[in-house]
């Protein structure tokens, strides 16, 4: 059997900069520590297993034994990404219990949550389904099936949050414990616009048949999986879509002056997340967090604008995230205000990707056309809009039989 591939977080990533972990990671780790404390071991560095099957090493702060269980400490690292996380302590406490299901409990510093629209239920602490799948992973691999109860918490986490969204999602008490691969990928400003640049021109200098922007993992593996997209047409532009775009409109003018207007530019599909994609429409351009308002305004003012029931454009502009307006938009079987049907949830999602695609195809208009795929979290496609005729007619979401290349 193969072992499984190590993460070096001490070898920059393909843009230079450094590596880091998340909260849910960091917490991971501290858990695995704490477990092993009970087993009369004292670890320095634990080794964790991402979701994605590699192996991380992370340094333990602290750990020892209380009265009840034990307790452990890891400073999380963020690598070269800005983030407000960055240095926090993040600590868990284990407890064994005689229920044989893992509980999971905020600490101080973590967050409750306390309104729908997250992908925790209201009441529990705000640690997401992808590091409580690693904690529960961590947890089996030191103690088999002994259950524990988890309290996770973070060192001035409650002034930490208030740097987040949290307030505005309805969390309350302190920072959410994320992470969906384990790993911060760098995305700081002004080397990540560069790298991205970079990314650009060597994906036009590949003349591929189109190109795919994308802020993230869930437009790049629908591109890889489903399309079959080659790796050097995939641009993972993170939060920077303005920089992508005009380092697009660059190369393609200095295509256009090398080979002449006969030769004809790619035209570029984006593929993503609406609560990421939607912000252009806020005129927000650097998606981060820091630097953005939030997507359901732009959302609420689509629906408006169909004329959609009053309760639904209220119910949307009043949702916590983008996947809430997700669920208000998916039909009738949903709860909350009238929705009138999932036919008027398919209204919003392609004009919200029209006019998405009309913004990014104003921005880099040498392009032949612009094309958005709009995805739920869960991979479920929500709208496919194109400001051109300049793509196949095969549908985007039906996987081809030749492997899927656009």
């Amino acid at each position: 059997m193969t072992p499984p591939a190590r993460l070096d977080l001490s070898v920059p990533a393909g843009n230079g900069l450094r590596r880091g972990f998340t909260t849910g990671s960091a917490a991971t780790a501290a858990l695995k520590a704490a477990l092993l404390c009970l087993r009369g071991r004292t670890a320095r560095v634990v080794d964790i297993t991402l979701p994605g099957g590699e192996l991380l090493a992370v340094e333990v702060r602290a750990a020892r034994l209380t009265d009840a269980g034990a307790y452990a400490e890891v400073v999380k690292d963020g690598g070269d990404d800005p983030d407000a996380t960055h240095g926090a302590v993040i600590w868990v406490r284990v407890t064994p219990q005689d229920s044989p299901v893992m509980s999971f409990h905020a600490g101080e510093g973590v967050g409750t949550v306390t309104a729908p629209g997250i992908r925790v239920p209201v009441g529990e602490a705000a640690i997401n389904p992808g590091p409580r799948g690693m904690l529960r992973a961590a947890a089996h691999e030191v103690a088999g099936h002994e259950a524990f109860a988890v309290t996770v918490g973070c060192v001035n986490g409650e002034q930490i949050a208030r740097r987040t969204f949290n307030p505005r999602l309805g969390i309350v008490g302190g920072i959410s414990i994320l992470g969906t691969t384990g790993v911060v990928e760098p995305m700081s400003l002004e080397a990540y616009m560069a790298s991205v640049e970079v990314y650009v021109r060597v994906a036009v200098h590949a003349r591929p048949a189109a190109l795919v922007f994308t802020p993230g993992k869930l437009g790049r593996d629908f591109a890889r999986d489903t399309l079959g997209v080659p790796p050097l047409a995939v641009v993972q532009m993170g939060n920077f879509v303005g920089a992508a775009l005009d380092a697009l409109q660059e190369a393609l003018e200095e295509q256009a002056r090398v080979d002449g207007p006969q030769v004809a530019a790619p035209p570029l599909l984006v593929a993503g997340h609406p609560g990421k994609l939607a912000k252009v429409l806020n005129g927000d351009w650097n998606t981060h967090s820091a630097h953005s308002g939030m997507a359901m305004n732009a959302v609420a003012r689509v629906a408006a604008r169909l004329s959609l029931p009053g309760a639904l454009v209220r119910a949307l502009h009043a949702a916590n995230t983008v996947d809430a307006c997700v669920d208000l938009l998916a039909g009738p079987d949903q709860d909350g205000p009238d929705q009138g049907g999932a036919d008027l949830g398919r209204a919003v999602w392609a004009a919200v990707a029209r006019d998405v695609a009309a913004c990014l195809h104003g921005r880099a208009p040498l392009l032949p056309g612009v094309r958005v795929a709009l995805f739920a979290l869960d991979g479920r496609p929500l709208a496919d809009e194109s400001t051109s005729a300049a793509f196949p007619a095969d549908p985007l979401f039906s996987p081809h039989s030749d492997g899927g290349t656009l």
